[in-house]
């Protein structure tokens, strides 16, 4: 599976206006909070808006952003919710054995012995750790953490991702519980 060039990278989520002179607060997604702001213009995901930044701060969890022509709290408020990507081929290439999170989405899932399990269709992080989640080729998505122990192999190029689940891991009981739920 060769990357598309063209794909899209969520970098940031904007959130709430800060302030009364056009900031917001940004999630950014990246090892540096700040790094959403080095790659010039960010778009939408469908590339009708665009944004560059104008300054950026760190501020406990958010980065508090400047945008060039928000100049108020009315039209910052318009932004909330709002995702900013750029083109995929504006990041370095990964080294070996790294690659960036969005080019997991939709890498076949394959067990330790070769069966099929399903796709992965997102990897999130609630703090406490990156999750793998998972649909599979029947019933409701789940999540696989995302250690070497649960995923020693990620194939990028050729598609797939291998993971090694203990036993139990998805077994149901007839209730439609996990068996490592607790009754309630």
């Amino acid at each position: 599976m060769a990357l598309k060039e063209t794909s899209k990278v969520l970098m940031a989520r904007i959130g709430a206006a800060h302030g009364i002179r056009g900031e917001v607060r940004v999630k950014a997604f990246g090892d540096d909070p700040l790094s959403f702001a080095d790659y010039g213009i960010l778009t939408t995901k469908d590339g009708s808006r665009s944004f560059e930044v104008d300054r950026a701060r760190v501020q406990k969890t958010v980065v508090i952003t400047k945008f060039k022509a928000i100049n108020d709290r009315n039209q910052a408020e318009e932004l909330n919710g709002l995702e900013l990507f750029i083109s995929r081929d504006q990041l370095p290439e990964p080294d070996e054995d790294e690659f960036y999170y969005s080019d997991l989405n939709g890498l076949a899932v394959t067990e330790t012995d070769g069966s099929e399990i399903g796709k992965v269709v997102a990897v999130q992080d609630f703090g406490a750790g990156d999750l793998l989640e998972i649909r599979p080729m029947r019933g409701k998505t789940f999540y696989v953490p995302f250690t070497r122990e649960f995923v020693p192999k990620v194939d990028v190029q050729s598609g797939t991702l291998t993971v090694s689940l203990p036993d139990d891991y998805l077994s149901d009981d007839e209730s439609g519980r996990s068996s490592d739920e607790p009754d309630r």
